[in-house]
């Protein structure tokens, strides 16, 4: 299990345990900007990735 993995899942045990509107609604923005971010992550590492393999940027 990776670290997004395990994050998104802590926060999912966390979000069933929960008995408060306002604790619920956090660990649900807290999960979008998590997602966010991740993609955000595999985006900027996929554009190094074809820079480096480009040979106009040679």
């Amino acid at each position: 299990m990776n670290e997004k993995e395990w994050l998104l899942n802590e926060l999912s045990l966390l979000k069933g345990e929960t008995q408060t509107y306002e604790v619920s609604a956090f660990l649900n923005e807290l999960e979008d900007i998590l997602s966010e971010q991740y993609k955000r992550i595999e985006q900027a590492k996929a554009e190094i990735d074809g820079l480096l393999w480009s040979p106009k940027e040679w």
